[in-house]
Order: C-alpha cells, then structure tokens, then sequence
C-alpha cells in the first residue's frame, strides 16, 4: 500500500511516501528562520506559510517517486492536536486530493504517530509505556497497539519542550533554543541541587514544568551576566568561551539534569503501576536531548524492556511518522469521510473513523 502522509500541525511543513511500511521519499520545510524573529512561533505567520510551501512539497514528492495523487492507496494527514490554522491547512489540502481522485482518507493523531514513528526502522514491542516529550506535549501512555492508546499522564501547563525554548529565551538564545541548551550542558556538570524536580512529591503521573522554568528564570534574574548580549544562533552560540560558557553549561547541564530526572521518577512510577510491557517508546522533540536519552536508556534497562527510540531526525514534526502511522491504520481497515475534523491543542481527537469489514474501532 501507498500511503501520502501530511503534516502542518505547528511549524514544518512535510509530506511524505511510505510503501507497505517502508520510507520511499519526503520533503520538508521548515520555518525556523521566519519565527526566529519572534522568539517562538506565530501561528498566523505559521498558517499562511504552510499554505504557500505545501504544494509545491506535494508536486516535488510526486516527481521524485514518479506517481500521480492516483496512484496513492490512502492519505494521511495530522489532525491533531496542534495549531488550528495550520491544521486546516493539511486537512484542507488532504481532503481536496480526496475528493478529486476518490482516494481514501485517514486523520492522524498527531502524538500518537510521533511514538509510532520507530517503526519504521524496527520493529514496535507491545504492549509498550509510551512517553512523548515535545514542545507542546509531555505525555505518558499505555500503548497495546498501534490503535490502542490509553493516557496514563498529561501535561497540566508548560511542556517540557516549551520550557527549553522559554529558558533559552531567558538566556538570549534564539529560538528553537532546545538544541543548544542540549548542547552547552553536555560540556558542563550539573548542580543538583540548582533546580527542582517539579512536581514530583505526588503520586500523580501528570507533568508541570512551570515552576522549573520559574526557578530558572529567577537564577538568570540574579545573574544578569548568564544572559548573551545579543540574540545568540548557532554560530554565536560555537563562539562563546571562557568563563562565561562554563557558568551557561553548568546552568544548562543543571537544567538537563532537572528535566530528564522528572521525566525519569515520572517514568519509573508509571511502569509500576501498569504492570508488564514489552518495551519503553520515547518520542518527541525532547527526545532528542542526549541526557534524556541516556536517562531513559538507564530506565529501560532497570526494568527489562526494550528501550526504543527514534533517530533525531524523526524525533521533530516530519511527514514520514504521519504516513506510517495512515498506513497502520489503513492496515487495520479504518478511514475518515470528507467530514473529518482539525483538533487543536487542548482538545482530544476523538476515534471516529469508519471502519471497514469486520473491524471495530477501539474506545
């Protein structure tokens, strides 16, 4: 099966090919640069954007594999959640390829493709604990099958992913600061005792960041000399030495340290309250991060599954994760009418797909 995924649900713009569970082709564009300006992204800015670069990805797809929209067996497309506007714009574009060729449509939940995404380069163990730490989400999940996702923890304010672009803000450094925050702190021993674990001395599986970046901004207040004297990219951020970059890698190590220990404790008392899984998924932006990665390395093996995670290129918003997760669902006999729906954040998607033979959507 040929299945055309599509996602425009924050600020990147792809499409993408998967052929019976395989990556064919994609193409990306991102808005970086534009929302740079801004410290973070705009969502009319992001809207408009997408509807002017998303089909020009689409016929440059189509050329590369040599296909018409035809040809597809399915289309797939972010629903959400996400940013509204740019939603529509995805759902709009799926639906009117739909329309004109009379090829399948399936909506995509958003957070459910980005832990699905492993998938394709190995093999996916259920049942699996699902964590995804992204800009707007840091989520935990039961995961029984690809269609089968129970939410064990949610984020009740600012994610961590927000909280990394909002203390990289703080610190001058431009936006998407994750990245660099990762990457000064790898050079840095972290103070343990600099920043709180937030919201930890709970039994609860939910995640609160605000107070973190609280904390962190209130150091930066009174350290005035942490934050850069001008808006600091990448090359900017390569050019800092001296004792100044070892005071920001010791804040951003410290930082690290916070974020991957809350994420670990969170973890940890999840896997003991759901019992035996197969394998711990983590997803997302954040996922990147190369101290959450080796924390949750330590996590899987303490408890004796499999970690799986995406390569960093599959860990941001990309059009590949969407296309196999269309293709899963398409697998298993579920598709949407012209009725479907855009989510924005906040809100949940709900099951509605039709559902073909003897196949039952899951509640």
């Amino acid at each position: 099966m040929r299945i055309l995924g599509i996602e425009t649900s924050c600020d990147e713009t792809a499409v993408a090919l998967v052929t019976d569970g395989r990556l064919v082709a994609e193409r990306l564009a991102t808005q970086i640069d534009v929302h740079a300006l801004f410290g973070g992204v705009v969502p009319e800015i992001a809207s408009r954007e997408h509807l002017r670069v998303l089909p020009r990805l689409f016929d440059e797809l189509m050329a590369e594999t040599g296909l018409r929209a035809g040809d597809l067996d399915a289309i797939a497309v972010a629903r959400g959640p996400g940013l509204l506007g740019s939603l529509l714009v995805g759902v709009s574009f799926a639906k009117g390829l739909s329309l004109s060729t009379g090829v399948p449509l399936v909506g995509v939940n958003h957070l459910w493709a980005h832990l699905l995404a492993p998938g394709l380069v190995e093999e996916l163990l259920f049942p699996a604990l699902g964590l995804l730490v992204s800009g707007g989400h840091t989520h935990t999940y039961l995961v029984r099958s690809p269609v089968e996702f129970e939410l064990l923890g949610r984020t009740l304010d600012d994610a961590a992913g927000e909280a990394f672009d909002k203390v990289a803000k703080l610190l001058n450094i431009a936006y998407p600061g994750g990245r660099f925050i990762d990457m000064l702190g790898a050079e840095g021993e972290p103070d343990t005792t600099l920043f709180p674990r937030p919201y930890v001395d709970n039994q609860s599986l939910d995640f609160s960041f605000s107070g973190l970046k609280t904390a962190v901004a209130k150091h930066i207040a009174a350290h005035p000399d942490l934050v850069l004297d001008e808006l600091a990219g990448a090359k900017e951020v390569a050019g800092l030495s001296g004792p100044r970059r070892e005071r920001l890698a010791r804040v951003c190590a410290s930082f690290n340290w916070s974020v991957a220990q809350t994420l670990k404790i969170k973890v940890e008392r999840a896997l003991a309250r759901v019992g035996a899984v197969r394998s711990l998924i983590v997803a997302g932006g954040v996922a990147a991060n190369s101290m959450v990665r080796e924390t949750m390395a330590g996590v899987a093996s303490a408890a004796g599954v499999r970690l799986t995670l995406p390569s960093p290129g599959l860990c941001t918003d990309n059009g590949a994760m969407i296309a196999y997760a269309g293709w899963l669902l398409t697998r298993e006999g579920y598709s949407h009418s012209l009725d479907l729906e855009a989510v924005p954040r906040g809100h949940v998607v709900p099951l509605d797909w039709a559902v073909c033979g003897d196949k039952r959507a899951k509640e």
